[in-house]
């Protein structure tokens, strides 16, 4: 495992023991008007509109997030070539995510905190399929497909200069696999993995977190191992075993508690306490915090308020 002092989250966890995270990329978006129900989600909007994606990055760093995560998440060669753009455009628009949140924290308040970090999103290959396989984790993709699809985006992500890269919503432990041998051809960046899970202790595909998590610790620039876009009830109990086996930062940004459902574009059942969770995550161990689907600005705001109110410390 690599010393701390290289990790780009160090200077934050020096300085308050804990990090704020932004909260749902396309929650911002949708809270704006934007209807993000076709297979390209939020990473359309990458050429229809990107204006719309600086402003929601912008949001963000106004409400105190330390870190952006870009609008790459469901973009990929492969969705945006089944959406008729092609390979040199793709590298463009993929390329433009880092340039947009890179604006947004050039573009903040004189005299604000330190400046943001900005993560390029790496989504799962679920996210490519847009059938809602974040939420079971079962691919009929071979683990060489997997790491094709991931490996080309990396590396034209890796030239747009991001300050590491945050392996997110990975429901797979083969693609977890996959990403760290990824990360471990790449000697210039550090990357955060954070999984999806079920239950208080697995990935949607039934792999053990504490599997995953030691594969992280084992491995060259992890800045951090966690879990995101999981039901917020669930992520203090997968801190405690994610703790159990590393002294990696850990990372956690859960969603509202609502599921997705792909085949009416909608949102089901009710929200959980998400601040609780977070609260309880912190106990637990965590360092890393925000939020994924369906939290927005106004509850990143809040969850800065109490970091610099003292309301927590870090583990």
């Amino acid at each position: 495992m690599e010393s701390l002092s290289c990790n780009p989250f160090s200077p934050f966890l020096e300085a308050s023991g804990l990090v704020v995270l932004d909260g749902g990329l396309a929650t911002a978006l949708e809270a704006r008007g934007h209807a993000l129900t076709d297979e390209l989600w939020s990473a359309r909007l990458l050429r229809d509109d990107p204006e719309a994606i600086a402003l929601a990055h912008r949001s963000y760093v106004a409400a105190g997030a330390d870190c952006l995560t870009t609008s790459s998440y469901q973009a990929s060669y492969g969705g945006f070539i089944a959406a008729g753009i092609e390979r040199t455009e793709t590298t463009a628009l993929l390329l433009r995510s880092t340039e947009l949140a890179r604006r947004a924290v050039e573009a903040r308040e004189p005299g604000a905190r330190s400046t943001p970090l900005v993560a390029a999103s790496i989504g799962p290959y679920a996210a490519f399929l847009a059938d809602g396989s974040e939420y079971t984790g079962h691919y009929e993709a071979s683990p060489a497909e997997i790491d094709a699809f991931h490996r080309e985006r990396w590396e034209t992500l890796a030239t747009s200069a991001p300050d590491l890269m945050a392996c997110e919503t990975i429901p797979n432990g083969t693609e977890a696999e996959a990403l760290l041998n990824v990360l471990a051809a790449d000697d210039r960046h550090w990357a955060w993995f954070s999984f999806c899970c079920g239950d208080g202790g697995h990935l949607w595909d039934g792999t053990p977190i504490e599997q995953v998590a030691t594969a992280c610790d084992r491995a060259s620039r992890v800045a951090a191992v966690g879990v995101n876009c999981t039901a917020p009830r669930l992520v203090p109990e997968l801190v405690e075993r994610l703790r159990s086996v590393t002294d990696l930062p850990i990372i956690v940004y859960p969603n509202s508690g609502e599921r997705y459902e792909v085949s009416t574009h909608s949102w089901r059942g009710t929200d959980e306490a998400w601040m609780a969770s977070i609260d309880a995550s912190i106990r637990a161990g965590a360092n890393i915090i925000g939020g994924c689907c369906r939290i927005g600005p106004p509850e990143i705001a809040e969850l800065r308020q109490r970091v610099d109110r003292g309301d927590w410390t870090g583990p």
